[in-house]
């Protein structure tokens, strides 16, 4: 039974995980992430920060988890790492890292996609979490709807036309006070708003949209985040209320009813009865409870990861990368890093 050893370190999380298994559900033997807490302090990541980050933890990560699964460098089948997209420095670290422990064991390469990744994280978790199903990937540097009819095959429904999903929330979140990373602290907030206070127009939504028109499954979200600095600005809040909440909840219903009804045209135009999230956003649980709640009229079921198979980790590149393993697919070890290749497979509508 092949045993893969994964690595990511495509932005700010140092990750190494060790899975075996021939097909869906995987066994999961160990996964280890560092996070990385110095960008707080500037509201964003600094590559520069990240890449040194990584330097130093590459190797008591990927120890670590070795360790944890009880599996020797020897024991592996393959070492695979992400090799793009991300921060190029900070992608270098792990690919490099990789290449000299897969030469070192003498075992194969297996390059990565990352957001390839996200696309197998869920089935981690859940075994139904196959294809063929509708997939909506959501984090801080992509929006992506596909259609996946198999895994390998990748079809380009929809993108954001601006800023990802995750950037919005987290350039929200710094409008209004908030902590970095923001999605989760915009989430909190959000819970305790007045949803009928704020509404702002959903972007790149109406109902006079009809399936072949170029903005049916694209979304853009730099539009709402504008709205929501000059609501900042004009508003006043009552004494004794913290206006905060009302604003963070009229933005997030806001962009969950514009995720959720681009996904559900895509699962319904392609007949798919699984709807599969992915990425940092996709542990957002209002957004999680409302995509269910729409696919219902569709007779699918929605599925979504924790937030630790959410965010960047090494479990899914090591399972995307069995996938390619098992084909048998290898790279060479002058591979190198990418801020932006698209993913393997993807084709267009």
């Amino acid at each position: 039974m092949p045993r893969i050893l994964g690595i990511e370190t495509s932005c700010d999380e140092t990750s190494a995980s060790v899975i075996d298994g021939v097909a869906d559900p995987v066994a999961v033997r160990s996964l280890v992430i560092l996070s990385q807490d110095a960008h707080a302090v500037f509201g964003g990541v600094v590559p520069e920060i990240a890449s040194r980050v990584h330097l130093t933890s590459i190797v008591p990560v990927v120890e670590r988890a070795l360790a944890q699964a009880a599996t020797a460098p020897a024991e592996l089948d393959a070492v695979a790492v992400t090799y793009a997209p991300g921060l190029v420095g900070a992608l270098l670290v792990g690919v490099s890292y990789a290449k000299a422990l897969a030469f070192t064991i003498g075992r194969p390469l297996v390059a990565v996609h990352h957001l390839e990744g996200h696309l197998f994280a869920t089935a981690l978790e859940h075994a139904d979490a196959v294809p063929p199903f509708t997939a909506l990937l959501v984090s801080g540097g992509h929006t992506m709807l596909l259609d996946v009819a198999e895994w390998g095959d990748y079809r380009l429904l929809g993108r954001t036309r601006d800023d990802a999903a995750g950037e919005a929330f987290d350039k929200v979140a710094k409008l209004l006070g908030l902590p970095y990373p923001g999605g989760r602290h915009v989430e909190r907030l959000a819970a305790t708003g007045d949803p009928t206070r704020f509404r702002f127009t959903r972007p790149m939504l109406r109902s006079t949209q009809r399936l072949g028109d170029p903005d049916y499954f694209d979304v853009s979200f730099s539009g709402i985040k504008t709205a929501v600095l000059q609501t900042v600005e004009r508003a006043q809040a009552p004494a004794g209320s913290d206006i905060r909440a009302d604003i963070a909840r009229g933005f997030q219903d806001a962009v969950i009813e514009t995720l959720v009804e681009k996904t559900v045209r895509a699962a319904a135009a392609y007949g798919r009865q699984r709807i599969v999230l992915g990425g940092g956003v996709a542990c957002n649980r209002a957004l999680a409870e409302a995509m269910r709640g729409r696919a219902v009229a569709l007779g699918a079921a929605v599925y979504a990861p924790s937030p630790r198979l959410a965010t960047d980790n090494a479990a899914m590149v090591a399972r995307a990368g069995l996938f390619h393993f098992l084909r048998g697919e290898r790279a060479d070890l002058d591979l190198d890093a990418y801020a932006s290749v698209p993913i393997p497979g993807l084709r267009a509508a």
